[in-house]
């Protein structure tokens, strides 16, 4: 029998799935039911498998990225909208470099007062 990759959403609404059968064919035992596959039924196929690489890679987004061949920014992307999909999506807190950098680009620093703050870091 084929085995095909697990299906968490509905391919045609986007909707979530849920298993209404478990069967261990070795041992002929059969649930039936409503399963619920928990965060792992909010995530696409594509987005398990990023999930599962970036475990293999403890978390490391840029080895990942180098992995898959894309860049870094990429690769943070897909994970952004994996925190984003499982809905604990947080406003992302700006760095001190990018505090700099924004107060940079609005004139509030000069250029050498910045590269001070980010060398002090």
């Amino acid at each position: 029998m084929t085995r095909y990759p697990l299906l968490t959403k509905d391919p045609i609404t986007g909707e979530e799935l849920i298993a209404t059968r478990l069967e261990n064919k070795q041992r002929g035992l059969v649930l039936e039911g409503e399963f619920q596959f928990g965060w792992i039924g909010k995530l696409t196929y594509e987005q398990l498998e990023f999930a599962g690489l970036l475990l293999r890679f403890r978390g490391n987004v840029q080895r990942l990225a180098d992995t898959l061949g894309v860049s870094y920014n990429t690769a943070r992307a897909r994970l952004d909208a994996i925190v984003e999909a499982l809905g604990e999506a947080e406003a992302p807190q700006p760095t001190q470099n990018e505090d700099v950098l924004a107060q940079l680009e609005r004139g509030e620093l000069t250029f050498h007062e910045a590269l001070t703050r980010i060398k002090k870091g």
